[in-house]
């Protein structure tokens, strides 16, 4: 039977209605060339990224754009696929351009716009990722399922996103559009004017898909082998999305489509960095950025060691950051006692950072237990994704209601909790033989010997630490701050136990390796660390050769003597109690992972699983990795699912998918699947391991703890907030197991919530159920902010459970979405063979056409000067003068930076008079314009120039998608060979 569950993964590849939404797409589909929606977003953001980085800095020797970009990345990638896979946008036309819907969807991607330019001004960023991915998806889209390309268009539809463009008529709802086709290759198909590479005479039409909503007779159908209204008239179809005709009548098109799509993808990138300046781009994109640093911060009196100790790690993470320039990271703090928790104060500014760290003060006292899981709450909302959060405190939580919350945004964003606790758990219990420390707080009544244990649990599952100190030790303990925020930290082994016998571990060294630490807490009675020679040293009672070892208070800080011998490395270690050892190194060689599974809705592909996988189900295992340097070769074999002590729960082999950079590229990152037979039932960790150029084996380790489950949360969709209005959130409640009771908790970080529950329902064994989490948004929100919605389900009668988390963008009630325009007035141009002996000059009006008001210019590009005037220029003679006569007049030259031009304008629909000059030998320019509203428009100018701005540019950029046939096919057998 197994045979047949390859054929039905076959089968669900044709019901294909875009572009591919990922690299497995090829495979189901057997296109093994056709251009995927991962692809080409991929190479759009490389392909920019790497132009902005040129264009600041000087040329250097750079093996990696750093884990977090490719993050980042996969944020854009995955909002894009989740169009085809919700199940609130899979079907719906406007946002895939479908059924005639043209005029709809322009007005998607323009909100889409708005709400990723107001995100990044916010510093926003996932909130930005996530609605830029939505744009490209449906501006993707255009070009494959529109007849654009049939109308002989070989540069993009501008109008989509810049309503001053001209724009094409759209079909009538009564207009035929296709003739009837009767086989799998549809050429010819349109009706002529459909096909007219005439402008004036020229028709935009969009395939129908199934039957919602019906195709009127006579209407071009997408097509595609189970597209059911392929077979109503007109017969056939018009989609491009694939290289197979059993999939696109279209098909030979694909690549002109795909061309196109890939240019307006490039173009919105563009725009967008010149609009929020080349800094704010790479952020969005976490482009080489080094850890935050993010400290929770308890300032009851009794802190005051720990906040200095915070102060001393924040100025030595400065001063070493200081030889980096542009990559001192980003900064978050958050104080909390009991009841009050905050502000936040975040900044990338380390100067500003320090001086605010001095500022704060150990104050006043308090009873014991305290806000801190409220606290570090804030700091994961406000903190980028791959942080480390950093708590000092000597008080349990008085709010662990918040644990799941908490839990979800650490497993979310993979961020690593680590807690300083400068009070021992078992001051009640002498014989524990740790040093008893002098009472600090009041209690109201006695305080139970595991109230730290929600800390524990948090630290284990996020891949950080818990460490009991003490106020005297907590200066050198805190050197664990510097250790793990240092740039292109990797972890090769990550481990707790609570064995009483003696464990061993052991973890690789490979030749990309320096700089090798071991933290280790607990009581240590006994530890040995063996070399790949065979030499060994007591941790606890020898100086060696192999490592100097640095015991403190609940921590042993071990560092490997150099030469680091590569090889296998082991550890035998007893302690009394838990220990946990966290060996970390320098490395550029890291991973990312997701699981994903098998679409069978209405489109194939890979749809990554959100939140914890379900246990015992199949499933496949993606990983990208990062940080490879130019022809290093570095083999990755299998990837194994470790225990919560470190155990081998299961082996997965690894295949590459071919769908990421070029090997030859300094910045690629390569992608990797493997196929999980059967989701382990118990949480576990991923390391992936492989060989280096020296055939030394190489392993790398993701910390945090997965939590299989029965349970999944589905948030539909994130939908804006406008302030002064109610919204609502719909999610589906995935029961995979029995009949039972669940409850849902919803907490946001803005309190915005109608209800935070706990919500109970029934769910029928195998059933969905649909909830709503309701929102109002106060009039007094500002645009751009984000609201983080986190949700979590748990199962009454068991463990199970799960969370999503959705980020909410607060947008205007009525933004304006219309750019400004250039409209030329005066043309001269004297331009002879000898071109430096001649000028031409270009006279425009500047002026906004939505309710803004005109904000910034900049010349962007060209050699001449541009001169700025409130009144119309001058002409004759004084048009000649390149250098301001009055205080109304301004020039600008290429490379200046964009001209505050706000307090010029008065009122919005008040002109700008500009006059651009240059020497023959220079025949283009290209000036930006943008209103209040962030709206950019691109006026280029000519030398040849009528009284008319045009845009004829067809740049292409990125190469195409490199393809292995072999692989996809292997990876076909493997499939089902496994399942067989």
């Amino acid at each position: 039977m197994h045979w047949q569950i390859c054929v039905y993964l076959l089968l669900l590849a044709s019901t294909c209605t875009c572009f591919l939404p990922n690299f497995w797409s090829r495979v189901l589909t057997l296109s093994w060339d056709s251009y995927t929606h991962q692809h080409i977003t991929e190479q759009a953001i490389l392909n920019v990224t790497l132009d902005t980085l040129k264009d600041i800095q000087n040329a250097e020797e750079e093996t990696s754009l750093g884990r977090g970009f490719w993050r980042a990345v996969g944020e854009v990638v995955k909002s894009n696929a989740e169009m085809d896979f919700l199940s609130s946008t899979r079907s719906d036309p406007v946002y895939h351009f479908d059924s005639e819907r043209i005029d709809s969807a322009m007005a998607m991607l323009r909100m889409f716009w708005t709400h990723t330019l107001l995100s990044v001004r916010a510093n926003e960023h996932q909130s930005a990722r996530h609605s830029l991915g939505q744009l490209f998806h449906s501006l993707q889209d255009f070009y494959s399922h529109s007849n654009w390309v049939e109308l002989g268009q070989r540069s993009i539809y501008r109008h989509l996103l810049q309503p001053e463009e001209p724009p094409v008529p759209v079909a009538e709802g009564d207009t035929p559009t296709c003739m009837e086709c009767f086989s799998a290759t549809c050429r010819n198909n349109l009706l002529p004017r459909l096909t007219n590479t005439q402008r004036d005479a020229q028709l935009l039409t969009t395939g129908y898909f199934s039957n919602v909503p019906p195709k009127p007779e006579g209407k071009c159908s997408h097509g595609g082998i189970l597209d059911s209204s392929r077979s109503r008239g007109a017969k056939g179809g018009i989609n491009k999305d694939s290289t197979s005709p059993v999939f696109s009548p279209h098909h030979y098109l694909h690549m002109e489509a795909a061309m196109l799509a890939s240019e307006a993808t490039l173009t919105v990138l563009r725009d967008l960095r010149d609009t929020v300046g080349d800094k704010a781009f790479l952020r969005l994109f976490s482009v080489k950025q080094v850890p935050a640093l993010v400290f929770v911060m308890d300032t009851t009196g009794s802190m005051f060691e720990e906040i200095t100790a915070a102060r001393l790690r924040a100025h030595a993470i400065i001063q070493n950051r200081a030889s980096l320039p542009g990559r001192s990271g980003k900064f978050v703090l958050v104080p909390f006692h009991d009841p009050k928790v905050g502000p936040v104060y975040e900044t990338d500014d380390p100067n500003q950072f320090m001086r605010h760290m001095e500022s704060l003060l150990a104050l006043g006292g308090g009873d014991e237990p305290e806000m801190c899981l409220t606290a570090i709450q804030l700091a994961l909302t406000h903190s980028p994704p791959l942080s480390e959060i950093f708590v000092f405190t000597d008080a349990s939580p008085k709010d662990a209601h918040l644990f799941d919350v908490v839990k979800a945004l650490a497993l979310a964003k993979q961020s690593k909790v680590t807690f300083l606790l400068t009070e021992d758990p078992n001051y009640a219990a002498e014989s524990t033989g740790r040093r008893r420390k002098k009472r600090k707080r009041r209690s109201r009544e006695p305080l139970p010997p595991d109230r730290f244990s929600l800390y524990s649990s948090l630290s284990s599952l996020s891949g950080g630490l818990t460490i009991f100190t003490s106020n005297s030790d907590i200066h050198s303990v805190s050197s664990i701050v510097e250790d793990n925020t240092a740039a292109d930290k990797v972890t090769l082994l990550h481990v707790k136990t609570d064995q009483d016998q003696m464990s061993s571990h052991s973890f690789r060294v490979d030749s990309s390796v320096k700089n090798v630490t071991l933290h280790i807490t607990g009581l240590l009675t006994k530890c040995i660390l063996t070399g790949p020679s065979g030499q060994s040293q007591s941790l606890l009672s020898e100086q060696g050769s192999l490592a100097d070892v640095e015991p403190f208070t609940g921590l042993y800080c071990v560092r490997l003597l150099p030469p680091i011998q590569p090889g296998q490395w082991n550890l035998q270690a007893k302690a009394d109690g838990h220990m946990t050892f966290s060996i970390i190194a320098d490395s550029n060689v890291d991973f990312l992972y997701y699981f994903a599974t098998v679409t069978n809705e209405t489109h194939p592909g890979l749809a990554r699983v959100e939140g914890s996988p379900v246990a015992g189900v199949p499933a496949f295992l993606v990983l990208a990795v990062t940080g490879l340097a130019p022809h290093q070769e570095v083999s990755f074999s299998h990837v194994t699912l470790l225990g919560a002590e470190g155990e081998s729960l299961k082996q997965v082999l690894l295949n590459s998918s071919s769908s990421a950079s070029p090997p030859s590229s300094s910045y690629a990152a390569e992608e990797l699947v493997g196929w999980v037979d059967s989701i382990p039932r118990v949480p576990f960790c991923v390391r992936l391991t492989g060989r280096d150029s020296e055939g030394n084996r190489l392993e790398r380790v993701a910390t945090e703890m997965v939590q299989p489950t029965h349970v999944q949360i589905q948030v539909l969709s994130a939908p804006p907030l406008v302030p002064g209005h109610s919204t609502i959130v719909n999610v589906n409640i995935l029961n995979h197991g029995p009949d039972r009771l669940f409850s849902l908790m919803a907490e946001d970080d803005s309190g915005y919530l109608h209800s935070r529950g706990p919500h109970r329902f029934h769910v029928g064994a195998h059933k969905t159920f649909h909830s709503q989490v309701g929102l109002h948004t106060p009039s007094t929100a500002q645009a751009g902010a984000t609201v983080t919605l986190t949700l979590s389900v748990h199962a009454l009668d068991s463990a199970d459970t799960n969370y999503a988390v959705a980020y909410l963008t607060v947008v205007p009630p009525d933004p304006d979405t219309s750019p400004p325009s250039c409209s030329v007035t005066r043309v001269q141009s004297s331009c002879s063979p000898a071109c430096n002996e001649s000028t031409w000059s270009v006279s425009l009006a500047v002026s906004d056409r939505g309710r803004s008001g005109l904000a910034a210019l900049q010349l962007q590009r060209g050699q001449g000067t541009l001169t700025l005037f409130r009144n119309p220029p001058p002409t004759g003679e004084k048009a000649g003068k390149s250098q301001p006569q009055h205080p109304h007049e301004v020039t600008l030259l290429e490379g200046d930076t964009p001209l505050n031009v706000s307090e010029w304008a008065v009122g919005s629909s008040q002109p700008l008079w500009v006059s651009y000059m240059s020497s023959c030998c220079s025949a283009q320019a290209e000036l930006l314009v943008w209103d209040a509203a962030g709206n950019m428009k691109r006026c280029h100018l000519a030398s040849g120039q009528q009284k008319q701005l045009s845009d004829t540019r067809t740049e292409h950029s990125g190469s195409g998608p490199v393809i292995h046939n072999g692989f996809f096919f292997f990876m076909w057998l493997f499939l089902c060979s496994e399942m067989l």
